[in-house]
């Protein structure tokens, strides 16, 4: 398999602080209105910090910026956080207003990586620092920094998992145990207007197009491009209704079955999942059902992985990346660059945006009570009932 690694030798600075109130993961309030901290308790004025957020139907975004907003009162800010329900418009004027209102830098985790331009502009004229979150803004050099995970190598661990699910390598995902197959899988991908789901697909077919060449892995569908297997803004409607449309014209009436599916984010897998179930596939992955990645560790998967239903999840902790948010925000407002572990990977098509890049860990049902449950991520009683 060909492995390639974009993260960028060294470690970067220790972390200055720890977020109160994480534990629990996607636990907490949801509120979007601005909240008071302890004004200079890192600089003389404090001042407010917008964090727009794209999102409240995922249990991560909304663990995203309570992490944030924690994180930011901590070190004495006032926190505008916004939510957009996944409406550029919507996420766009949020922006107009925080610069307006006269917020000293910008957190942004865009729903549409190319449609801010003219609010990057507005905060560069305001001498506004803007920290893309997660998803890169692209298309514009007003973008100083960029958190965010390994997105290529979180790719690679998505079809490793699948490999090791579907028995072609071992539990150590790289030791090859020799079968032949042939797997049906099909593939999905995320939204094409985000960044990341570029990075993701192209760590995934990395490692998986050795398979498919050799006849080890078969597509029935023949959907292996990534603009086939896009799900627009990552809904999991549309994930069901797309593997629904690959079983009717690809398995049904036929002898074949589905054993994998490529998916890169939980809430996909879930539709993905209703699916299959809707059209006779039952039991657990040790009973036959197919094997199904995902992404984000939400709770409500988490469960399903525990109960065997999906097979694995990628966790990226979130409370990490909120930490590397506020370390960022703050260098900016005392006058210093952040420190970047990265400043090869992420060009946004008008500049190499210098980055922090963080690990991520493949979550099988064995290892979900050390990576998630030990950690604080989730409660045990959250994970028993998959509700955040």
């Amino acid at each position: 398999m060909k492995f390639r690694k974009f993260l960028a030798a060294g470690a970067g600075a220790a972390l200055a602080f720890s977020l109160a109130a994480c534990s629990g993961g996607g636990a907490g309030s949801t509120s979007d209105s601005s909240a008071s901290g302890d004004d200079g308790a890192m600089m003389e004025e404090g001042g407010t910090i917008g964090v727009a957020m794209p999102t409240q139907t995922s249990s991560r975004w909304i663990a995203d910026g309570d992490a944030v907003k924690s994180g930011l009162e901590e070190q004495g800010f006032d926190v505008d956080l916004q939510y957009a329900a996944d409406d550029i418009p919507t996420q766009s004027q949020q922006i107009d207003n925080m610069i307006t209102n006269g917020v000293k830098a910008l957190i942004i985790a865009a729903i549409d990586g190319t449609a801010l331009s003219s609010q990057l502009q507005a905060a560069a004229d305001a001498g506004i620092p803007v920290i893309s979150y997660d998803r890169l803004i692209r298309d514009s050099e007003n973008v100083d920094f960029y958190v965010t995970f390994d997105n290529y190598n979180v790719g690679v661990q998505q079809a490793t998992s699948l490999l090791v699910g579907l028995g072609i390598l071992e539990a150590d995902g790289t030791t090859e145990t020799g079968e032949e197959g042939p797997f049906n899988v099909e593939l999905f991908a995320g939204s094409l207007d985000d960044n990341n789901a570029h990075f993701f697909w192209a760590g995934a077919i990395d490692t998986l197009q050795p398979y498919i060449d050799s006849g080890v892995l078969v597509v029935p569908s023949g959907q292996t491009d990534i603009e086939q297997a896009a799900t627009l803004r990552w809904q999991q409607e549309t994930a069901q209704k797309r593997m629904e449309d690959l079983l009717t014209g690809n398995y049904v009436g036929t002898d074949e079955k589905v054993n994998g599916v490529l998916s890169p984010y939980d809430g996909l897998s879930r539709g993905i999942i209703t699916a299959l179930q809707n059209n006779g596939y039952s039991g657990t992955v040790a009973d036959g059902f197919p094997v199904v990645t995902g992404q984000d560790a939400e709770v409500e998967s988490v469960k399903l992985i525990v109960d065997g239903v999906q097979y694995a999840t990628i966790f990226k902790d979130t409370r990490k990346l909120a930490e590397q948010a506020v370390v960022a925000a703050t260098a900016y407002l005392n006058g210093e660059e952040p420190e970047a572990n990265d400043t090869e990977t992420y060009d946004n098509g008008v500049k190499v945006v210098p980055s922090y890049l963080l690990e991520s860990d493949i979550v099988y049902a064995d290892n979900v009570q050390e990576l998630l449950i030990d950690s604080g991520y989730w409660t045990q009683e959250q994970v028993d009932k998959g509700v955040a």
